[in-house]
């Protein structure tokens, strides 16, 4: 028994060892990362943020943020290891070697009389007949009666104080092994109960996992997205397709038409539709065609195009229970299916591989609207305002009759008004828009989040001056972000978004008069570590395949990584050069969470007629074959001079009497070597022709 007890500990110690090696060390290190870790806030601070809830850290969104995978798997290795030390210790315990003189409360080397007194002492307390309790009896026979027994026997008490054990030498040193008990007697139940373990482990555990990955991963793509979702989005999405019109093919998402109708729905529903009836582009006229048109749609569609106008204009608050939560949950899916929605619009469709540009703009502005909580129609222009009022609603505090309001003053564009000083808006806010300093406040911190984008973008072939039709073309383009609070990547002001979004920009390389998307790709503000990775890579290799040295390598990623750390943001992509001619594209840098900050630049792409190879190696190659042709060519013309040179000699050392004949001979062949020279010189001069 105390075998198998000191093979278990020794197996639970092994376990002990392999888990606390890896555990300990990343522990510390993920504690040190969370204490030196710099917490900024990057949200919105206004007053209408605040109350909207999504930001307040309550005991549950503390317990939230804390459960991760990586932090309860910590968690819970911690518990295995406090349950393996308290067992080890329990087992250690059970398992004390045996000491007659401690079981008998003495000191080694006490006396005989010594010996008999502590046991009748202990006789008294732990006899069957003294104490009926069966552990008292249990440990006088196995321990008080045993211990007395060794001490009394002269051989035993002798082995006891040379070697530590009374039974002598052999039983000082054992040796055991690290497994488990059933593992060492492998027969009966253990055996079948370590089979159906390496079943269950081996076999049917990884057979249940493939399965469900398998069926989930038929049904939904990478980003938690359904493939048919992505099938109607392809099939949907047309390159004439106006911006108003991107709501009717969003709302066909899968994922929306699964939503169940309920018969309770349709009286919520029916007064929705009459609060949100001008925002469905319905002919007025007709107004009763339209509706009964409206409403013999299927019921998906038309419940999801209601609830998003309902968002857009902010008449969520009228929402029974059951509509609010299929509200929230059309919310929360609305980011990941835009997304997909913008990589079906600039997805090649041509033969130049090219996306198209009018519908993805349109779902751009539709993700904006959506997470600002502004109608569509608001983006129409009225009056002397070109843009609309969108831009204006998204601040707080901010209706139509503001906008009216503060328009007196002949502000007419969003621009103009962040332009103005802060004391110069505050004026105007308070005295002729109506708001209260609080609310001026308000409307201040919000214009210090909304970002300042620029864009610089350069296009070039690697190794070469100039740009030839067919080259591949490398588009360099820096993004920069500028808040006046200082922050690089943050979260929208979104009061009426009931979740946390994060700000993602679209860069796009287009031909606008074409409506065609060259070059696409999305990038965030909001992880600068590995954008500084990302940019020093690309500058290095960039530099390294120009065959730059090492210092003007370490000088450019350095300034890379500076440039990154300022708020820039390192876009590279590659496409091919088309045909002869002069190209003016558009770089936009598209966000899509504020409204009125996206920009753009003009791209001038010129392309020449091809004159080089088709690739750099070849060019080279072909050099490097004509050069080894015009010298073997040279080689040959200077043998031929030799052996007419050395024939001349020989013929003129071989008799003297014979000089004008060989004389003659040496004209002949100097004639002949001055055809051969003019014969040279024509092909050169053919050559330099061509």
């Amino acid at each position: 028994m105390a075998d198998s007890d000191e093979n278990s500990s020794l197996f639970l110690i092994f376990i002990l060892t392999m888990l606390a090696l890896p555990l300990v060390p990343y522990t510390i290190h993920r504690l040190f990362q969370s204490l030196t870790e710099k917490k900024k806030t990057i949200h919105c601070r206004c007053s209408e943020c605040a109350r909207s809830g999504k930001y307040r850290k309550s005991i549950y969104k503390r317990i939230s943020n804390f459960s991760t995978c990586t932090n309860l798997t910590i968690v819970l290795l911690w518990a295995v290891m406090i349950v393996l030390i308290y067992y080890i210790k329990l087992l250690s315990s059970e398992s004390q070697p045996f000491e007659p003189f401690s079981i008998l409360g003495l000191e080694p080397g006490a006396s005989d009389s010594e010996i008999k007194k502590s046991y009748r002492r202990l006789s008294v307390l732990y006899h069957p007949d003294k104490n009926p309790d069966p552990e008292a009896n249990k440990y006088f026979v196995e321990f008080i009666a045993k211990a007395y027994q060794a001490l009394t026997d002269p051989i035993s008490r002798e082995n006891y104080e040379k070697y530590g054990h009374p039974d002598g030498r052999q039983q000082g040193f054992q040796m055991g092994i690290a497994l488990p008990q059933f593992l060492l007697n492998i027969d009966g139940a253990s055996g079948s109960i370590l089979l159906l373990a390496i079943v269950g482990i081996c076999i049917l555990l990884p057979l249940m996992i493939a399965v469900i990955y398998l069926s989930r991963s038929s049904k939904y793509t990478g980003n938690y997205v359904m493939h048919h979702t992505l099938y109607t989005y392809f099939n949907c999405i047309k390159p004439s397709l106006a911006p108003n019109k991107v709501m009717e093919v969003f709302i066909k998402a899968q994922e929306y038409m699964e939503m169940p109708v309920r018969r309770t729905d349709e009286e919520p529903l029916q007064k929705l539709f009459v609060a949100v009836r001008s925002e469905l582009n319905l002919d007025m006229k007709n107004i009763r065609t339209e509706q009964a048109k409206f409403w013999k749609q299927h019921p998906p569609l038309v419940k999801m195009e209601l609830l998003i106008q309902a968002h857009l204009t902010r008449e969520s608050l009228v929402l029974p229970p059951a509509l609010l939560k299929d509200y929230r949950h059309m919310l929360e899916l609305a980011p990941r299916l835009l997304e997909e929605l913008m990589k079906a619009s600039i997805l090649p469709r041509n033969a130049h591989g090219h996306g198209w540009l009018r519908p993805a703009i349109g779902v751009i502005e539709l993700s904006q609207n959506i997470i600002q909580a502004v109608p569509l129609s608001a983006r129409k222009a009225v009056g002397a305002n070109s843009e609309g009022s969108a831009a204006f609603l998204q601040l707080p505090h901010f209706t139509e009759s503001t906008i009216k309001k503060i328009s007196r003053k002949k502000i007419r564009t969003f621009q103009e008004f962040c332009e103005m000083s802060a004391s110069d808006r505050t004026e105007l806010l308070t005295q002729i828009a109506g708001l209260s300093s609080a609310e001026a406040q308000d409307v201040e911190l919000v214009l210090e989040m909304i970002p300042t984008v620029t864009i610089e973008v350069t296009c070039e072939t690697e190794g070469e001056e100039g740009i030839q039709e067919g080259d591949v073309v490398t588009m360099y383009a820096w993004v920069s972000v500028r808040r006046a609070n200082g922050l690089t990547g943050a979260h929208p002001h979104a009061p009426y978004f009931p979740f946390q979004k994060e700000e993602n920009y679209w860069i796009l390389l287009a031909d606008s008069a074409s409506n065609s998307v060259w070059l696409s790709q999305k990038v965030s503000f909001m992880d600068e570590a590995t954008a500084i990775t990302a940019a020093s890579k690309a500058i290095q290799e960039t530099k390294e395949a120009l065959g730059a040295s090492v210092k003007e390598i370490n000088l450019a990623v350095r300034e890379a990584i500076e440039k990154v750390k300022g708020g820039s943001r390192l876009i590279m992509g590659k496409f091919q050069a088309p045909g002869e001619g002069t190209y003016a594209l558009t770089s936009y840098c598209l966000c899509d969470a504020w409204i009125g900050c996206d920009t753009k630049s003009n791209v001038k792409l010129k392309v020449m007629k091809r004159s080089r190879a088709g690739t750099r190696a070849a060019y080279a190659l072909e050099e490097s074959a004509a050069a080894a042709t015009a010298e073997e060519g040279i080689e040959e013309e200077e043998e031929e001079e030799e052996e007419d040179l050395d024939d001349y000699e020989s013929e003129y050392s071989e008799d003297e009497e014979e000089d004008k004949n060989i004389k003659g001979k040496g004209k002949a062949v100097n004639g002949s070597v001055s055809k051969k020279g003019g014969a040279q010189s024509e092909s050169d001069g053919s050559g330099a022709d061509e």
